[in-house]
Order: C-alpha cells, then structure tokens, then sequence
C-alpha cells in the first residue's frame, strides 16, 4: 500500500474512525458493521467502504469489520505509536483552551511547550505544558516539526518566517490571517468565525432531510 495514492478526503476521515473504533474497543464490541460506523461517525456507508477499500480487504461482507483488527491496522496507518510533539504560538484564550485540553484523546499529539510575550504569562504552567517567551522560540523548539497559531491575526506572517526559517513543516493556523509559506510546508486553516458563517448560512439555505448524513 502507498499511503500517497490515498485521497486526501479520505486521509482526513482516517482519525475519526480511529476515535470510534477506539471507543468500541474499550466497550468490548467485537464487531461492527458500515452502517454502525456510518451513524456514528456521520460519513454515509459507501464512502466508508470506499474509504476502507484503499486499504485492502478490511471485512467480511454480512459479517462487518473485526474491531480489534481495524483499531490495529489504524494505530498503524496513522503512527499511533509514534508520539508527535506540537508547539502552541500564542497563550490567549484559545491558545490556553488547547493547553488545558492538550489533544487528551489523541496518544500520539502532545503539545509539548507553549509561546507567548505577555510576561504575566512567560515563565507559567498551564495544563502541564510550560509557556516561555516567544523570543526563545527557535533555541526551545528545536527539531520540532508542528506548531499551532492561536496568535493576533497581524502577528501570523512575522511568527511564521520564523517558524519555517528554523525547520518545522506543519502548522495549523487558527488565526483568519492566509499566512504563505514555501511548498513544502503544509498548513490547515481553520477560521471558526467562517465556519460558524457558513453554518448558519446552510442551516438557513440547505436544510436537512431525513436521508443526509
């Protein structure tokens, strides 16, 4: 299996059946079908099997799939073992919201140490993880390779030249600011005030029938 002649739709669907299927096993289910996973998960059941398909003969048909199996074969495609330190840029609200929270689900993402210059906050614990000023930046995060930006929108270009200049190749931007990085950084904009807008706006032009996932 080349794991690059996956979709990237599919890709992103892969941890969401990791947390369910994780959750079956610690309940004790042996098996579960498509159409289980469909309404839990809220991907319709051909997509699932589509999904699933990439990967090889993953189930039985009128049997379903083998929790336990699934569950290995996902900690394995997704690095489960393999723990992923994260840097957070930025201790405001949101930034202090994943410091407390720190991905507790996920076993293999730790946000291993935090940014920030406000000196009320430099030198401070918060949810385990130590915040330190933003000046020492690239001495602390050496080799790290993910960061998360929780920072004011008009900081997001200045921090992310640095960020790339010392190395890291994945950010996730939460800030509304299109930050441009060089090809070979990937990074995921997530602006929960656009998606709050378009959630109000399909709730008012596209309303839900009985039959949609």
């Amino acid at each position: 299996m080349v794991q690059n002649n996956i979709p990237q739709a599919t890709a992103k669907r892969l941890p969401l059946y990791y947390r369910f299927l994780n959750n079956l096993n610690q309940q004790g289910k042996a098996r579960v079908s498509s159409k289980e996973l469909s309404e839990a998960v809220k991907v319709d059941s051909a997509t699932i099997r589509r999904d699933f398909s990439y990967f090889g003969a993953l189930g039985k048909k009128g049997y379903g799939y083998n929790v336990e199996y699934l569950l290995g074969f996902f900690r394995e495609t997704l690095d489960q073992d393999e723990v992923t330190d994260v840097a957070l840029i930025g201790v405001g609200n949101l930034g202090t919201a994943f410091l407390n929270y720190n991905f507790m689900k996920n076993n293999n993402i730790k946000i291993k140490m935090a940014f920030d210059a406000d000196p009320e906050k430099v030198g401070t614990d918060i949810g385990g993880v130590p915040v330190y000023h933003i000046d020492e930046m690239e001495k602390r995060m050496a080799g790290m390779k993910v960061a998360i930006l929780t920072i004011p929108a008009q900081e997001a270009d200045r921090v992310t030249e640095r960020l790339v200049e010392f190395g890291i190749e994945g950010i996730l931007n939460f800030t509304p600011a299109r930050i441009t990085v060089p090809s070979h950084v990937r990074v995921h904009h997530i602006d929960l005030a656009v998606e709050l807008q378009a959630l109000v706006y399909f709730l008012k032009h596209y309303p839900l029938d009985s039959s949609e996932q």
